[in-house]
């Protein structure tokens, strides 16, 4: 059960908000992040966590058991809880929740004296598509995700002048298929500087709490910290002895600094607005799609269903490389082809990938080093689930003209 601990006042060196939004099939599996946070709080006094666990379970005589929907919200430091507040269940799906939850986050950071603030977004995920899925299915969109976030920034500023200069420095997407340039974007966009995530589906319970340790650890070493957040994620594992798996066949942290990010897109889109003109050519246009079918989408696990909308999310390094390497095409496509892969490059701080993820049948993730890229290869794979998923309504994609892209080779 839940009980108040006054927490310890001492400088902490992260403040790491838990955000799970468990009112899903993922309460169970996911609710592991608390106790691994109990865990790591316990063993690393530069830790503070903050946590909004909306969630059906309940400890009962030492058992988890199924209940009414509730949020929980309280603070975890030196391994004991503290600050709770138990309340109706929150709408995890609502951005102007998650703006609060990010507020209050750099309210304790402020308190005390974090020299960064992290959020960790617990729940499904749905790529460029958004995350944080509603009762209904919907998804709450990527733009709104950022916004949420930026829009809590302000509120901390606003309430906390003296501490206005405080910000969201990294984003830790549990979630899958989170580790894209849209997303990389519109965080970017509203100033975080990292974001810790996967390209590919994830495995619940997803990405271990523990990543808190690392960063903390490394608060001023961001290379230093990038690694360590990988490792963490790369070497967990859960289940039995037996059937053991980890979390993730890809991870990443990508630097989201606003003038890499400004390069990256300004050569992505030279290249689309290139092969937007030599799409006029039919021959051309063959080659290009070719390039890019060779390169395998996302959601590579036995079951996938042909009408997801994220086989056409591809690895954006990979897609750039082989329009790069393609002797077929001229010189013009593929130098840009080179700067646009040059610029993503630089994004990717830290990144790690399975040869053969054996939880997906064991397929093969050496490509996937990096963020994707939407790159529907036909009409069927452009937007299949809009409106519910669009992952085309968002900055990225009109700031680097990926329509132009699209419509080449879809």
């Amino acid at each position: 059960m839940l009980q108040n601990v006054t927490a310890s006042p001492n400088r902490r060196a992260l403040e790491f908000g838990i955000y799970r939004d468990g009112d899903n099939n993922l309460d169970a599996s996911q609710s592991l992040t608390i106790p691994q946070a109990l865990q790591t709080s316990e063993q690393n006094p530069g830790i503070q966590f903050t946590v909004q666990d909306t969630t059906g379970l309940r400890e009962a005589h030492g058992d988890i058991v199924e209940g009414k929907t509730r949020t929980d919200s309280f603070t975890i430091t030196d391994g004991q809880i503290a600050q709770v507040q138990l309340d109706k269940a929150h709408d995890m799906a609502d951005p102007e929740n998650l703006a609060a939850f990010v507020a209050h986050t750099l309210d304790n950071a402020e308190a005390s004296s974090a020299k960064q603030t992290w959020v960790d977004l617990v729940d499904h995920g749905g790529g460029d598509g958004g995350g944080l899925e509603t009762h209904d299915g919907h998804l709450m969109s990527m733009p709104d995700i950022a916004k949420a976030i930026a829009d809590g920034v302000k509120m901390h500023a606003q309430e906390h002048p003296e501490d206005a200069t405080r910000t969201i420095d990294g984003v830790v997407a549990n979630q899958c298929l989170m580790s894209t340039m849209g997303f990389a974007d519109a965080l970017s966009r509203d100033g975080v500087k990292w974001l810790a995530a996967s390209p590919e589906t994830m495995l619940s319970p997803g990405v271990p709490s523990t990543v808190a340790d690392g960063i903390s650890k490394n608060v001023d070493n961001p290379d230093a910290m990038a690694k360590a957040v990988v490792k963490s994620v790369m070497r967990a594992k859960f289940g039995g002895d037996g059937d053991a798996y980890g979390p993730a066949a890809a991870f990443d942290v990508l630097d989201l600094d606003k003038t890499k990010i400004a390069n990256a897109e300004g050569a992505i889109k030279s290249l689309n607005d290139a092969i937007g003109a030599a799409g006029a050519n039919a021959s051309v246009r063959r080659d290009i799609r070719s390039d890019v079918k060779s390169v395998d989408g996302m959601v590579r696990f036995p079951g996938a269903t042909s009408d997801m909308p994220w086989h056409a999310d591809r690895p954006a390094l990979a897609v750039y490389a082989s329009l790069a390497n393609d002797d077929r095409l001229g010189n013009a496509i593929r130098k840009d082809a080179q700067a646009a892969a040059d610029g993503v490059r630089a994004l990717v701080m830290a990144h790690a990938e399975s040869r053969d993820f054996a939880p997906f049948g064991g397929a093969d993730y050496r490509d996937a080093a990096g963020p994707t890229i939407h790159a529907p290869v036909n009409a069927k794979q452009v937007n299949p689930w809009a409106p519910t998923v669009n992952e085309t309504d968002n900055a990225f994609y009109n700031a680097v003209d990926q329509g132009k892209f699209v419509r080449a080779i879809a």
